[in-house]
């Protein structure tokens, strides 16, 4: 039997409710803890870990249960998440109001002309150099490639291009199922790493 449970049933079968934000508010505390890395391992623990531990370490599971374990071994926690990233939601509300319409089509032309432009060379770049490396012929992908992830060929190999960031985004739910080439840039050039 094949189905899914949406992510607000998970919350009616687990007896718990997760707080509503106001619109837009969420995102934003998102954002500012994606730069603040308040939710780190390092500041909260690594749930994957702690989870299971308090799983195996309880009879009955509920979420009182797990606030109070959880709080027991990480008492600072949430303060110490809290202040990392109520920082950089400062940092956020000081930066929202220099942005006007101006600076927004700024933003636009600097994506679309600047960024793509260089992008791209980025990605022609790196698969010359690979075709090179390996005794083969490069392309770039074609738009209906592009759509399922694929940035070009080298020789008959699919390739997607990311920057080694994007190891580290786990925000992204896009699932690429090609082999992938990272690169770094440096002041020098470019890192690269491709898997054979």
């Amino acid at each position: 039997m094949n189905y899914t449970i949406k992510n607000e049933h998970i919350e009616v079968y687990n007896e718990s409710d997760s707080y509503s934000f106001p619109k837009y508010t969420s995102q934003l505390i998102n954002w500012a803890n994606q730069n603040a890395q308040g939710t780190r391992p390092v500041v909260v623990g690594q749930m994957s870990e702690l989870f299971p531990e308090y799983m195996d370490s309880e009879e009955e599971m509920t979420i009182d249960g797990w606030r109070r374990w959880y709080t027991e071994r990480y008492p600072e926690s949430f303060e110490k998440a809290t202040q990392k990233i109520y920082s950089q939601v400062q940092n956020l509300k000081n930066a929202i109001p220099l942005i006007d319409e101006k600076m927004v089509k700024k933003w636009v032309e600097d994506l679309v002309i600047y960024k793509t432009f260089n992008g791209l060379y980025v990605q022609k770049a790196i698969l010359a150099s690979l075709a090179e490396k390996k005794n083969t012929t490069y392309r770039l992908a074609a738009p209906d490639e592009e759509s399922v992830g694929i940035d070009g060929y080298v020789g008959d190999v699919p390739y997607s291009i990311k920057p080694d960031t994007y190891k580290t985004m786990g925000r992204l739910s896009e699932v690429i199922n090609v082999k992938m080439i990272y690169y770094t840039k440096t002041k020098t050039g470019l890192k690269i790493e491709a898997e054979d």
